[in-house]
């Protein structure tokens, strides 16, 4: 299977693999977002606004916040990373 893999990864343009990445950054970029809207709308803030006014303590610390708070931050993360990845590869355009 590799081997398939790389002669076809070889056989590809540079422009018809930076379209493949940035199909599936705009794929994750949007996944991401929707997740980060999600939890706006559930606790009415953005994330800057649920740590400062320190939610999970607030809601007790319970599995559902905790695990909130941890799928919004890799969100915010996630993000930041493809909207970062999506730069470097408009620039090498």
């Amino acid at each position: 299977m590799q081997a398939v893999l790389e002669k076809q990864i070889k056989d590809m343009t540079e422009d018809e693999l930076k379209n493949i990445f940035h199909r599936d950054y705009l794929r994750r970029l949007t996944r991401y977002r929707m997740t980060d809207d999600f939890y706006r709308k559930k606790y009415g803030m953005n994330l800057e606004g649920f740590e400062k006014e320190n939610i999970v303590e607030k809601q007790g610390y319970t599995f559902e916040v905790e695990s909130d708070a941890q799928e919004w931050e890799l969100s915010i993360d996630g993000i930041k990373t493809i909207e970062k990845k999506m730069r470097e590869l408009l620039c090498e355009n």
